[in-house]
């Protein structure tokens, strides 16, 4: 007996002998002398059609298939006489493993997301969370692929840590003390001397600075985990728990970082184009109709590349009407991202060299003494999708930074002996794995994009 997934039962040769087929019932349907279940186990889109005739051992039981029951069928995989599929299973035997009674919530019939994200433990069931979470396994391989192609060492960085890395105080705090009644010391201040770590600590925001550590070891490294934001922001592109790519390159400038930002992304894309067509096919048709055609596009096109100052000059030339108005030192808006990736250029886009006022402490200061070399990429649909810059290398440039932004000598004094010790340029990006996903799939909301998803006042 071959036990086979349903994927595997679809690609199979046939005659393939006998098999069994275990899965979930996605519907059934009946004539007077024999039935065909519709099977799907997750391994792929398609079902399986298995014809179950009335003589077969369990056909009396086939009423308790209803959908959402748990099946195994055994029998003769044999090319299939429908149109729209290769295989299908006539059956030897059928048994119901596990019931589904009628209020399973997810009958044969359309379903909003807003309704599946409040069944979030089911919803990996239907065909478009199913085509979601294989994109995401396949897309998280991928993201190893490349780095260990090109000689990265994959690190693993603290989930728990004491320092804020991009300086926006947006920490959830990690504490064994007790919410009523804390400890506190002389001046009345929460004592953290007496918490679990002997000070304040928090859920990390990145990586990137452990990672920076082991670059100036190890050459190129690179981490992916989860990171975390107590931000209180409840649009589609953000959660308070979600994945990161950080790698950090020693003897790298910005330019070098742009560079492998750039293939990284064309790589990931091309690599969802080619081993998942099924689901590209699927959120294509239902999801984004342009998705195939953006997809394409960045993978054979170059990323164009400007600097903010040319970037700010091109969208107060451009005559739009922006719900923010850009002036020399502010933030790039999702607006701003999306006119120069879907209007202007047409094409992914590199902004680099930002208004340092506006970037954290660690990136390397231009001689105009005005920018950093700082740089996001932006992609149509979605806008900025990586952030990475430079750090910055001399230990007098960086002090000075640290003392303009109110950082501790005391706390950072590891992160400078980088510097003290055999100092390199090094440079470094943070890919969005959740936004990446919302690219390659043309999901509008990062909610869907993630089993389960962590954002204000849900958990």
């Amino acid at each position: 007996m071959n036990i086979l997934s349903v994927k595997e039962a679809l690609t199979a040769d046939v005659p393939a002998g006998n098999a069994l087929v275990r899965g979930w019932v996605r519907t059934r349907r009946d004539s007077k002398t024999f039935s065909f279940l519709e099977i799907n186990d997750g391994s792929c889109l398609k079902n399986l059609q298995c014809v179950v005739d009335a003589s077969c051992p369990g056909y009396a039981l086939l009423k308790s298939a209803t959908t959402g029951a748990s099946v195994a069928v055994s029998g003769e995989l044999v090319a299939s006489q429908g149109k729209g599929q290769s295989r299908e299973l006539r059956a030897a035997s059928v048994e119901i493993i596990g019931v589904s009674p009628d209020s399973f919530p997810l009958q044969k019939k359309g379903h909003s997301v807003e309704f599946l994200r409040t069944i979030p433990h089911l919803r990996a069931r239907t065909n478009r969370f199913g085509a979601m979470f294989r994109v995401r396994s396949r897309l998280a391989f991928a993201v190893h692929q490349f780095f260990q192609e090109r000689g990265f060492a994959y690190v693993h960085t603290p989930i728990v840590t004491a320092s804020d890395c991009e300086g926006a105080g947006e920490l959830f705090r990690v504490t064994t003390l007790p919410a009523d009644g804390a400890p506190k010391d002389a001046d009345g201040n929460v004592d953290f001397s007496q918490d679990f770590f002997g000070r304040p600590a928090y859920l990390t925001v990145s990586g990137q600075l452990e990672a920076e550590t082991l670059a100036c070891a190890l050459g190129k490294v690179y981490t992916f985990g989860p990171t975390f934001r107590a931000e209180n922001s409840n649009t589609s592109r953000h959660a308070s728990e979600f994945w990161m790519i950080e790698p950090e390159m020693a003897f790298c400038d910005v330019r070098g970082d742009i560079d492998v930002a750039e293939a990284l992304i064309k790589y990931l894309v091309a690599d969802i184009l080619k081993n998942c067509p099924d689901e590209v096919e699927f959120f294509g048709k239902f999801v984004d109709k342009t998705l195939r055609e953006r997809l394409e596009h960045v993978v054979e096109k170059p990323f164009v590349r400007v600097t903010y100052t040319e970037a700010v000059e091109i969208l107060r030339a451009s005559g739009e009407k922006f719900e923010f108005p850009i002036r020399w030192g502010d933030g790039l808006q999702s607006e701003h991202e999306r006119f120069l990736t879907e209007k202007h250029f047409r094409a992914p886009v590199a902004v680099y060299d930002y208004p340092r006022e506006a970037k954290p402490f660690y990136m390397r200061r231009n001689d105009d003494g005005k920018t950093v070399a700082a740089t996001d990429l932006l992609v149509p649909g979605i806008g900025e999708i990586v952030g990475g810059s430079q750090r910055e290398e001399r230990p007098e440039k960086l002090l000075e930074a640290m003392r303009e932004h109110g950082l501790s000598e005391k706390d950072y004094g590891w992160y400078l002996d980088l510097r003290r010790f055999g100092t390199v340029p090094h440079a470094g990006f943070g890919l969005g794995f959740e936004r990446m996903l919302m690219f390659v799939t043309g999901e509008g909301n990062i909610r869907d994009v993630i089993p389960f998803p962590r954002t204000p006042g849900h958990a």
